[in-house]
């Protein structure tokens, strides 16, 4: 006799509602979106690839134009997603144009999403000892620090007055020294007339086949009357395994890495172990190769970073940039436009996950003063 479990104690209806859903939406095309978009419209701060641009539009959005600092990512951008407004600069020197100089449209525009470059706060990264101090990122090649970009989003957000912003960061932003930010945060939002709040959400229970985990805000114009402390943003999807996503093309290491990829157990996650079994075996374990994830069929995979590499277990290879991308929920169609795919869809959020925020905002009434023409 079969166990029981306690959705088959419920009526059909009732057990439907606790079971996760299917995702099956990785995979899609740009002609996968909606031919009737929604009239909401977004302005996309720290734009990179556009995956945040790719979730609205994926949920009926129409993404009006954006900002970012980096001219080759601007320039992909571009050729992916067709902005309306384009600003190729610094979100301090688009702060700083005169508000009659832009387009009048961008005022009081319904979504502001940003997603400011977050390397400070990674739980990956050097976190205390870098805050507050100067850097040359790749993003533009310019001199600047990192930790302060959010309150400059905030700044931007003064400027347009939109109804609704959307803010995206790294889950290190909320554990330890790091939440003093947090709360200067919503001290921000609160002076710019913005009720905020935010949530840690995990890709891996929204169908996006990748354990990013991110941290986003949701600031509501406080003449808006909508509390964001009532908005509901817990997800239940069906995890979508890496042996799902990868697709075969997987690109072949050195001789010298298959020695230590042959070494791996089932259970490890990355190469450390493995490297030390190779090449210093009996002795004080080596911090070598950390950063360097292996992917496993049965499991989601790692949330995919700028930089390092990742390898198929299985294959004893190198991830191919389609696997990538198919982790990262990006469009098969997507023009990459000779940048490195990983950097792209490691800076990026995943268009599901962004699609999956959007339409919950929908769904939670947030846009009802425009899709209800109530106000």
């Amino acid at each position: 006799m079969s166990e029981l479990s306690l959705f088959d104690l419920l009526p059909e209806e009732e057990a439907a509602r606790f079971r996760p859903l299917k995702a099956d939406d990785w995979k899609w095309t740009f002609a996968d979106y909606p031919k009737q978009k929604n009239g909401l419209k977004v302005f996309s701060c720290f734009a990179c690839g556009g995956g945040s641009t790719m979730g609205y539009k994926l949920a009926g959005f129409d993404v009006i134009g954006c900002c970012e600092i980096d001219p080759k990512m601007n320039e992909t951008y571009i050729k992916n997603h067709h902005p309306k407004h384009n600003f190729l600069m610094d979100i301090r020197d688009f702060n700083a144009i005169p508000n009659e100089e832009l387009p009048a449209e961008l005022f009081g525009v319904d979504v502001i999403d940003g997603s400011p470059p977050c390397t400070t706060f990674s739980i990956a990264g050097d976190r205390e000892e870098s805050w507050g101090k100067k850097k040359k990122f790749r993003e533009g090649q310019k001199e600047q620090t990192l930790d302060d970009l959010s309150f400059v989003f905030i700044e931007t957000v003064k400027k347009l007055k939109p109804r609704i912003v959307v803010m995206e960061n790294v889950e290190g932003l909320i554990l330890g020294k790091a939440f003093s930010y947090v709360q200067q945060i919503y001290k921000g939002f609160d002076e710019a007339g913005y009720a905020v709040n935010h949530w840690l959400l995990k890709g891996e229970l929204m169908g996006v086949p990748q354990k990013r985990h991110r941290v986003f805000f949701v600031a509501i114009r406080k003449d808006i009357n909508i509390n964001p402390n009532d908005i509901d943003m817990t997800f239940h999807y069906e995890q979508v395994n890496y042996g799902t996503v990868k697709d075969g093309s997987n690109k072949k290491v050195s001789e010298r890495t298959l020695v230590v990829l042959n070494a791996l157990k089932p259970d490890e996650n990355d190469c450390v172990k493995a490297w030390n079994r190779v090449h210093n075996p009996g002795k004080h374990e080596k911090r070598m190769w950390f950063n360097e994830r292996v992917e496993h069929d049965e499991n989601v995979a790692s949330t995919i970073r700028a930089t390092g590499s990742y390898f198929d277990y299985t294959d004893k290879a190198f991830l191919s940039d389609k696997t990538i991308a198919n982790i990262s929920t990006f469009p098969q169609d997507y023009d990459f436009n000779g940048v490195n795919t990983q950097y792209i869809c490691g800076m990026s959020v995943p268009p599901v996950m962004m699609k999956r925020v959007a339409t919950r905002l929908i769904d939670e009434g947030v846009f009802k003063y425009k899709l209800d023409n109530t106000i």
